[in-house]
């Protein structure tokens, strides 16, 4: 079994869950999830979620099943397994400010010291596996330096982001009991980029995956650009903007949250194309009626053969806590297997294909089609897959 603690019970959470009970169940086939047609060492039964950590006081106190049906109960059926999992108080440091009213976390009781330790001291009792980082995108900056993040939260400044403080916390949870762990960041905080993180996670023969899961638009902008690339087309501009009704995108009409998805989301256009390219790739707006459901536009133009000029136009609606989720059962599955096979620090092989800003901080961005590839090449090479 993989053990399983999740760190933000919002949208992506619910589906996550609903989703992987569902298919435990028999009511559902495994689409979304990538690596399903191949057999893994885990199999997606393999997922048990043990915990949930939130700070919105109308979830905390609550189970799973509570939150998982006030979010998506009015169009899927919310398993009952799900009433055996609580959501506890966690760590908020600001993640949630503005956009929820009283959201407090465990810091502002105990210091965030303190707060950390009371976590290490649950998840003892509980046993995780693989940590998963699904909470409301927030700004956050890189340490560099593991000294740095150490003295940061040992004087609990505010430079300390929410996502720093769980991954400290899981690190050191398993440097403390000697158990090899994953945490797998899906937002766009800067943690498989942080030097000082992956320091760490070495540190903790343990490893950390990110940064931002790579959903919607940004995977197929990826993919396009490689098309030109690879045929030799000059691109002159590309445009690719995404509005959406939930949380998240409410979340991004703060200025400092924004560029932070801005950043993840734009920085595959030099990796790719090997120019900078005039581009404008962004999260763009917030429009409540359009829901979890975002209305996503593109527009490249390129130069091809005889200097002449081509244009792309794409305009889509797509499910976007769902694709997300999706993403994260493979996610979990392959980050245990990595542990399991002594894997140590961040991993570039997942990161380039599940991520829009994968780790290392040096690394590049690929086409999504090409990561693929490469992942499956280490699977095989690890002896974990056959294909």
């Amino acid at each position: 079994m993989i053990r399983v603690v999740i760190l933000g019970q919002g949208m992506v959470a619910s589906h996550l869950v609903v989703g992987v009970e569902r298919i435990k169940r028999g009511e559902l086939q495994p689409y979304g999830i990538p690596f399903a047609k191949y057999s893994l060492p885990y199999s997606i039964n393999d997922i048990e979620f043990v915990a949930s950590y939130d700070v919105d006081p109308v979830k905390v106190g609550k189970t799973v099943y509570d939150v998982a049906y006030s979010l998506v109960g009015d169009t899927l059926p919310v398993p009952e397994e799900l009433k055996k999992i609580s959501v506890y108080e966690g760590i908020h440091l600001g993640s949630l400010k503005g956009l929820v009213d009283n959201a407090v976390g465990l810091e502002h009781r105990l210091g965030l010291k303190e707060a950390i330790n009371r976590l290490i001291d649950q998840w003892r009792i509980i046993e995780p596996d693989v940590f998963v980082n699904i909470i409301t995108t927030e700004p956050a900056k890189p340490f560099n330096e593991l000294n740095k993040l150490e003295h940061a939260i040992e004087n609990n400044s505010s430079k300390v982001s929410a996502s720093h403080a769980y991954a400290y916390a899981a690190a050191k949870y398993a440097i403390e009991t000697g158990k090899r762990i994953a945490f797998i960041n899906a937002i766009p905080s800067p943690l498989a980029n942080d030097p000082a993180i992956v320091e760490l996670y070495n540190e903790a023969k343990s490893v950390i995956i990110g940064d931002d899961g790579a959903t919607g638009a940004t995977p197929l902008t990826a993919d396009l650009l490689e098309h030109m690339a690879e045929r030799n087309r000059f691109v002159e501009f590309i445009v690719q903007f995404n509005i959406g009704g939930n949380t998240d995108f409410l979340a991004l009409t703060v200025p400092e949250r924004n560029k932070m998805k801005e950043f993840t989301k734009s920085s595959i256009v030099e990796d790719i194309l090997g120019y900078n390219a005039p581009h404008y790739i962004k999260p763009t707006g917030y429009l409540e009626p359009l829901g979890d459901k975002k209305y996503v536009a593109m527009h490249l133009e390129y130069i091809t053969f005889n200097g002449l000029r081509d244009s792309l136009f794409i305009s889509a609606r797509i499910n976007d806590s769902p694709a997300l989720a999706g993403l994260l059962v493979d996610l979990i599955r392959i980050s245990k297997i990595l542990v399991d096979k002594g894997f140590r620090g961040t991993v570039y092989e997942v990161n380039a294909f599940f991520m829009k800003k994968p780790g290392p901080r040096e690394a590049k961005s690929i086409s999504k089609t090409l990561a693929y590839h490469r992942l499956l090449d280490l699977l095989k090479n690890i002896d974990v897959v056959k294909y």
